[in-house]
């Protein structure tokens, strides 16, 4: 009976999976092969035409090549963001494993805190445009990082806390200083999980819709997301168009993930395995 239970609880998982990410996806590519006309009756027909390479020439070229610039921009956004977040996540997650103090269940509660509590986003306005950085890339850098910093700090504590103190104070015996012992010692080290947070990471800030929309407006800063609006309006939509948007912006997550699938699960499961 467990046996069958077990199988049962299987096949649903698969077909739930079907359902709800393989058959949206397929969606998807059956829309941006079709021209206008057809995609607005937005069901599962064949196309009965080939239409995708003149709907991709035509979503990139549109609002004087706006599709190039949100790409440029999401990119520098997303390496500078998740770079960021590997340095200073690994260098909180290091003191906090390794120097217990009194402050250390406040800085834990206060960073839980920044994983429950939703961000303010006028008052976070009003600090952007107090220091000349709210609609800017390095400002919207600045939201990414401190946005997604607690999950970061959380997996690196987590990690490290597996290392063997004694490795640090046989770095230190043999001279290294406190940099030397981080950079040269721990860090190497926290591989795994530095791979996992870079797919997890880049994926998130790459495919952010919210914060570019109240943080970065302009055309000239447009994000990937926000070139959705370019072929939806209140009267009509361009449904041929606005998939093939979806279907290019969702082809470099997608990639992402299917190659680094295997890292991203190592890297979440390592500190479990070796506590």
């Amino acid at each position: 009976m467990k046996q069958r239970a077990s199988l049962l609880g299987g096949v649903a998982a698969i077909v739930a999976t079907f359902v709800v990410f393989v058959i949206p996806f397929l969606f998807i590519i059956l829309m941006a092969f079709k021209d206008r006309q057809q995609s607005a009756l937005r069901d599962f027909s064949w196309p009965t035409g080939f239409h995708l390479w003149d709907n991709v020439f035509e979503v990139v070229k549109t609002r004087n090549w706006m599709m190039i610039t949100a790409f440029i921009n999401s990119s520098i956004i997303t390496v500078a963001s998740v770079s960021l977040l590997v340095v200073f996540a690994a260098m909180v997650g290091f003191i906090l494993a390794r120097r217990k103090t009194r402050w250390n269940p406040l800085i834990e509660f206060l960073i839980l805190a920044g994983l429950m509590v939703p961000p303010a986003v006028v008052p976070t306005i009003w600090v952007l445009q107090g220091l000349k950085l709210f609609g800017t890339l390095h400002g919207m850098i600045l939201i990414e990082v401190a946005y997604n910093l607690p999950f970061s700090i959380i997996l690196y504590r987590a990690f490290i806390a597996t290392i063997p103190k004694d490795m640090d104070e046989a770095a230190i015996i043999d001279g290294a200083r406190p940099l030397d012992v981080f950079f040269r010692i721990i860090l190497p080290m926290l591989w795994p999980v530095t791979v996992t947070n870079i797919v997890v990471q880049s994926v998130g800030i790459f495919n952010d819709f919210t914060n570019p929309l109240y943080y970065l407006p302009g055309n000239a800063n447009a994000t990937v997301q926000l070139t959705l609006f370019n072929f939806q309006s209140q009267f009509s939509t361009a449904y041929n168009l606005l998939f093939t948007n979806i279907l290019l912006i969702t082809i470099p997550p997608l990639i992402v993930f299917l190659f680094f699938n295997r890292q991203i699960v190592a890297g979440m499961t390592a500190g479990a395995v070796k506590g």
